[in-house]
């Protein structure tokens, strides 16, 4: 046996669709769904600032008024956002995996929660305003009553983008379906997270 016939081929290099695939990253959503979500950011940023020099400047008053506020309703309404959160979290993972009726449950659901959240904060709104308690009774009530009407507002509105999400979804998804989904999701983790910043700012610090 000559040394010719013992010599192995070496191994080839793997062909372009052998290797392994890196899976692409995106930002999920569409890019002016992030634009928007950073001007809200910024106003609330804005907000959360005047309230803090206010506050530095009016310590009693303000720790006063925070007395007044019902803790509990906020702990309330924090477990809500965030579990309505999870609750479109999990409405894109349903449809990235293909089930799209799953999705449609895991919105409704999370519209429940933004209800849910509606509901306690009318209640606390009706006793603040049977009390007599207006924007223009002090400047922590003022900053207490723009700043929650404010969020509520924005919670609306991510309730309004779920419920034409949902519709889609109950319609058939399409192309764009996934896109919007995650730009909704988005939206509406924005609202929770300047809730979880809000609610101690306002209700609990002192």
């Amino acid at each position: 046996m000559n040394s010719e016939s013992l010599t192995l081929p070496a191994p080839s290099a793997p062909s372009p669709a052998e290797a392994p695939v890196e899976p692409s990253r995106h930002l999920a959503g569409d890019l002016a769904i992030w634009v928007f979500i950073c001007a809200e950011l910024l106003a609330f940023a804005v907000f959360f600032v005047a309230y803090g020099v206010a506050r530095a400047r009016h310590v009693d008053l303000f720790n006063a008024g925070q007395l007044t506020l019902d803790r509990n309703a906020g702990a309330i309404n924090t477990v809500l956002l965030i579990t309505g959160s999870w609750f479109v979290v999990q409405a894109v993972a349903r449809l990235r995996a293909g089930n799209a009726r799953a999705s449609a449950t895991r919105l409704l659901f999370a519209l429940a929660c933004g209800g849910g959240f509606l509901v306690v904060k009318v209640f606390e709104y009706k006793a603040k305003f049977a009390a007599g308690i207006s924007l223009s009774t002090d400047t922590f009530y003022m900053f207490y009553i723009s700043l929650t009407f404010f969020h509520l507002m924005h919670v609306l509105l991510g309730m309004v983008i779920l419920i034409l999400l949902w519709n889609s979804l109950r319609r058939g998804p399409g192309p764009t379906t996934l896109s919007s989904l995650e730009s909704g999701a988005a939206y509406w983790h924005m609202v929770d997270l300047v809730w979880i910043i809000l609610f101690p700012l306002v209700y609990v610090l002192r």
